[in-house]
């Protein structure tokens, strides 16, 4: 059965493990969960990022032997729901850390937090709302 306490994974490709790293661990605050970049032929480079204890994580996967390119859309977003203001100290680190900032596809997010594209292109929203308000 599905409820709150169950472990959720989101994986994607990336082009670049280590400023993935740089975005989301150095300048976001997310832990890393689990790290494998010795090359094993066959096998994909990985990343998993996410809250020290929590249920959820990214996996952020790169096959130097056959890479795929990230194809993120405009509406492929990570929200994180922070309940206060947006820091503009935050959005400051993750642009130094490679991250754009950019207008939303849905209005509601410029109105609510700040949307930023990661150094793949997918986008985080930093949103100045709780979860459910």
């Amino acid at each position: 059965m599905i409820d709150s306490t169950t472990r959720v994974r989101i994986a994607r490709p990336s082009r670049d493990i280590a400023a993935a790293e740089r975005f989301y661990v150095d300048a976001l605050g997310l832990a890393v969960q689990w790290r494998s970049t010795e090359r094993v032929s066959g096998e994909h480079d990985l990343l998993m990022v996410g809250p020290p204890g929590g249920s959820w994580h990214f996996e952020l996967t790169h096959d130097p032997e056959r890479p795929l390119e990230p194809t993120p859309t405009v509406d492929d977003l990570f929200v994180v729901y922070l309940g206060a203001p947006v820091d503009e100290a935050l959005v400051a680190r993750l642009e130094e850390a490679g991250g754009t900032r950019v207008a939303s596809h849905n209005p509601y997010w410029d109105e609510h937090g700040v949307t930023i594209a990661d150094p793949d292109g997918y986008r985080l929203v930093l949103c100045s709302r709780t979860w459910g308000a």
